[in-house]
């Protein structure tokens, strides 16, 4: 099993917390192999390369839909390359602003950015990442001109959010939570496409006037293109079940994430949906990474 980062990363704490049980499943070990580097681009195109015969599989993220659309040279093709096992979790990002920001919800951001046109700075961990195309979509749908400002990671941005050197973040749920309960973070809404259970009773953006707004990382399964449908169905019912034991999904939701699951065909329909949805957002951003 393939991991697109290094150790320690969500993608890599997701499977080495699921994988064991698909183990049991199988009834054979499964072997974490952590190839990180160019945004995964790397393991991407080693797996889609690899023999389809169920024994080479990756833990794929969000980058391997939308990696296609922000680099020039991608050796793999999202839609064509990979045999789609399972959807594993969902990851909703947290609208932050610094508590010096006069503003209480979402509406009231918006409605100061139009006010103050070019001068409210959105941090993001990085182009291309989530939280970058989170400020570009609400960007495009609330008609707002703000100021992206890329840092190299979430550290770094959360650092100058924390000094006022920024005034919004979409943050990842699992590093939120514990600032906003501390008062050091204003949380204005949730990114998921209803009310979370890892923040349950935080107000989403799609119910902030924003409907449809949805900005998630994802985790999930999948093997090289034409894998036996057998061995797909069988790997598939192995995460599944993981998935569904109520004590894996506790600890999937201790890490802020939403256990998933579901049938191929539903990931691969989801992959799809990503693919198109996050290359227009892209290209009518302007957005490209060498």
């Amino acid at each position: 099993m393939m991991v697109p980062v290094p150790p320690g990363g969500v993608a890599d704490t997701v499977a080495r917390l699921v994988l064991p049980r698909v183990s049991e499943s199988l009834g054979q070990p499964i072997v974490i192999d952590n190839r990180p580097g160019a945004n995964g681009n790397i393991a991407y195109a080693m797996t889609a390369r690899s023999v389809p015969d169920g024994y080479t599989l990756i833990t794929a993220a969000t980058g391997v839909a939308i990696n296609p659309a922000l680099y020039r040279d991608v050796a793999f093709d999202p839609l064509r390359d990979f045999a789609p096992i399972s959807l594993g979790v969902t990851a909703p990002n947290i609208l932050l602003v610094h508590p010096a920001v006069a503003a209480t919800s979402v509406q009231e951001l918006v409605a100061l950015a139009k006010a103050r046109p070019g001068q409210i700075a959105f941090a993001s961990p990085g182009n291309g990442t989530t939280g970058h195309l989170a400020v570009e979509l609400l960007r495009a749908a609330a008609g707002i001109d703000v100021i992206h400002v890329p840092y190299k990671g979430g550290g770094p941005a959360l650092t100058d959010l924390m000094g006022g050197q920024v005034q919004a973040y979409f943050s990842v749920a699992l590093v939120a939570v514990p600032l906003v309960k501390a008062g050091r973070l204003r949380a204005l809404g949730i990114t998921s496409a209803k009310r979370s259970p890892v923040a349950p009773k935080m107000v989403t953006l799609s119910e902030s006037g924003f409907p449809g707004f949805e900005v998630s990382g994802w985790f999930g399964w999948l093997a090289p293109a034409k894998t036996p449908r057998d061995v797909v169905t069988r790997l598939n019912a192995g995460i599944v079940k993981a998935l569904a034991a109520p004590d894996i999904r506790d600890r999937l939701l201790s890490q802020s994430t939403e256990p998933a699951g579901g049938p191929p065909e539903a990931f691969a329909a989801f992959i799809r949906s990503e693919h198109a949805r996050w290359g227009r957002v892209i290209r009518e951003a302007g957005i490209r990474l060498e």
